[in-house]
């Protein structure tokens, strides 16, 4: 895809889909930035990426709600790779539980990890992004367009999505794309569906009928997707947002 050289910052890059996008663009030859909660994910994430692909990695641990760490973290980002060409915003996630249980505050912590943060990093990273005309991918999720529970999840990806579309028409007249990725249930090692396979195998076979292809998806499905969008060859795609959910039908395992 033409990626090498290209220097790339990713929020969450550490685990599940984040690491698997990071590994896909160490692969295409790209260096890059990786920023997570847990200390020791990333460190092991930058570790393996230098050794087994000779990325340069610039590493760190911080929370991407809290605003002057993620700013540091993309202006420290750039001082070490040189320069910046992409941003890819995967860390999120849900905060409480159902409607009736979630407070206002999960609500807004929510809203904060996953539209907060993918526009204050942009927003940080936006000056670099100019000089390089460079792209950003913001992951949302099936979630976001297809009617899923928990309702705060929901709403902060289809915020997301709406997020990229906007700020595309807003940055593109600084040579910047933006778009949105909204991948399908994906089977992540020791995470929630795979989970579901072992401990409960006959709802997991039930919601694999939600898929036509009876698959869930990969996170390198995901990352591949994301590592077109931010090349050359996407030069056209701005302000989309791309499904990689397989035709999936009902987002959650117990229907709509």
């Amino acid at each position: 895809m033409a990626l090498a050289g290209r220097k790339v910052l990713v929020t969450g890059g550490t685990r599940g889909l984040g690491y698997a996008t990071a590994r896909r663009l160490a692969q295409e030859g790209c260096d890059l930035a990786l920023c997570a909660r847990d200390p020791a994910s990333v460190n092991k994430a930058a570790d393996e990426l230098r050794t087994c692909y000779g990325a340069t990695v610039h590493a760190a641990s911080l929370d991407v709600r809290d605003e002057t760490a993620l700013n540091a973290f993309v202006q420290r980002s750039v001082e070490v790779l040189g320069r910046a060409d992409a941003l890819v915003a995967c860390a999120g996630g849900a905060v409480g539980g159902g409607f009736f249980d979630a407070t206002a505050r999960d609500w807004e912590e929510t809203y904060r990890l996953n539209v907060g943060h993918s526009a204050q990093a942009l927003r940080s990273a936006a000056p670099h992004l100019a000089r390089t005309r460079g792209s950003a991918v913001l992951v949302a999720s099936v979630s976001g367009w297809k009617p899923a529970p928990p309702a705060q999840y929901a709403a902060a990806k289809a915020a997301q999505i709406h997020l990229a579309a906007s700020l595309a028409r807003e940055l593109g007249p600084h040579g910047i794309r933006v778009n949105a990725v909204s991948p399908g249930s994906t089977l992540v090692p020791g995470k929630g569906w795979d989970r579901l396979r072992r401990e409960e195998p006959e709802a997991y076979q039930a919601f694999q009928r939600e898929f036509p292809m009876g698959e869930l998806m990969a996170p390198e499905d995901v990352a591949a997707v994301i590592a077109f969008l931010l090349s050359d060859q996407a030069r056209a795609v701005n302000g989309a947002n791309i499904p990689v959910d397989g035709g999936q039908n009902a987002p959650s395992a117990y229907g709509y």
